[in-house]
């Protein structure tokens, strides 16, 4: 099913604030001569519930005492804290495709409605929400189910047709009690064993997985069987959960990924190679690529295959992208990249590995691309890429 909006919360999930938040819990703790973390990266329960409940439950300061140390914190938030913060990579992209794809936003958080719009238009992210729920400087220990309710009715939408996204079990907890359903993202300050507990429908690692749960179309991995490990690919048999909560089976190549290189020299040459492919049992011209050895850089796999099948290196290396090759089935991903300024020297190929390098005009190149003769897909597209780069 598709979702009508999706509710965030602020801390943790659109929003890495635990530096500003922890330094001034410290800080309030320290005035008060309580005994705390000496690092301040250990204080990370603060970030989440609302602070009366943190410095009661976790220091045991009686009522009173817990409201001065939230002022002595927001003395110090107010004026600092507040700007030790930054967005988690991939959030603007993410807000902006949810939008696009027609889905209202809006944000349910404990912390203080001033703070929370402050970040945003900081961040120039303020344009993307409908709605904005956090709480006023007099009832800062509201619970979060209350907040993510006053959230739920200010989307004025039935609560099948939206969905909470959060770091900890809080965040759950509060989806809950709306009769919401939760996604726990991992990027934040809750751990994927707290999400479980406090079952998340689903637990993410990358933002952009919320498009694709909002969209009806995420598939979670519930069970993983191997089949064959080689040298190369792995394969195994997935039992996945779809977003309408039936199971479906996934059969996955999974590969190292690899680096291919498009070379043009001097004089508009491409450097491509021919060799057998035994798949195909065909001779075929490519530029030249190879895997991804364990933990090897992109760039500097591609300098190595670039030297070793062509002979060859280069002043210059540009980024050009990544594709998928075939996404039905396998995880390879290949990243490309254009070289320029040539020099050649001697091959260093694999003892199984014949081929020839051959040197082709572009516009010779380019024809064979648009005939069919040349049918490598990243040969193809490196070299339609590069086309429009270098307006060859």
């Amino acid at each position: 099913m598709k979702y009508s909006a999706v509710i965030f919360d602020f801390d943790g999930t659109i929003c890495d604030t635990g530096e500003g938040i922890l330094k001034s819990a410290k800080y309030a703790l320290e005035a008060f001569g309580i005994e705390c973390a000496e690092d301040w990266r250990e204080l990370t329960h603060f970030v989440g519930p609302p602070l009366l409940v943190t410095f009661q439950e976790e220091y045991g300061a009686d009522a009173q005492t817990a409201d001065a140390l939230v002022k002595k914190f927001r003395e110090r938030y107010t004026n600092k804290g507040i700007f030790e913060s930054c967005l988690y990579d991939g959030i603007p992209k993410l807000l902006k495709a949810l939008k696009a794809d027609g889905i209202k936003l809006a944000i349910a958080s404990s912390k203080p409605q001033n703070y929370i719009e402050t970040l945003l238009e900081q961040f120039g992210i303020r344009r993307f929400f409908d709605v904005i729920c956090g709480v006023s400087f007099k009832t800062d220990c509201e619970s979060k189910a209350s907040i993510v309710g006053r959230c739920l009715e200010g989307l004025a939408l039935p609560a099948n047709e939206v969905i909470m996204v959060g770091d900890k079990s809080f965040d759950i907890d509060g989806a809950k009690a709306n009769m919401l359903e939760c996604i726990g993202v991992t990027w934040g300050y809750g751990t994927k064993f707290e999400l479980i507990e406090a079952c998340a429908k689903f637990i993410i690692d990358k933002p952009e997985d919320v498009e694709s749960i909002a969209l009806g179309f995420y598939e979670q991995t519930e069970d993983v069987q191997g089949v064959f490990s080689g040298s190369v690919i792995t394969i195994h048999h997935d039992t996945v959960s779809l977003v309408d909560g039936s199971e479906a089976k996934r059969e996955i190549v999974e590969h190292p990924g690899g680096v291919a290189v498009v070379a043009l020299t001097d004089e508009n040459e491409v450097l491509l190679v021919r060799q057998f492919r035994y798949p195909y049992k065909e001779m075929i011209y490519e530029i030249p690529a190879g895997k991804l050895e364990k933990d090897e850089e992109p760039l500097e796999a591609g300098k190595r295959e670039f030297q070793e099948e062509c002979g060859a290196t280069a002043d210059s290396f540009e980024w050009l992208g990544e594709i998928y090759p075939t996404p039905g089935y396998t995880s390879e991903i290949i990243r490309l990249y254009c070289a320029t300024g040539l020099h050649f020297g001697e091959q260093n190929l694999d003892d199984d590995e014949f081929l020839d390098v051959i040197r082709m005009p572009f516009g010779e190149c380019l024809s064979r691309v648009m005939s069919g003769e040349i049918k490598d897909a990243k040969t193809i597209i490196g070299i339609l890429k590069l086309k429009e780069i270098k307006n060859l």
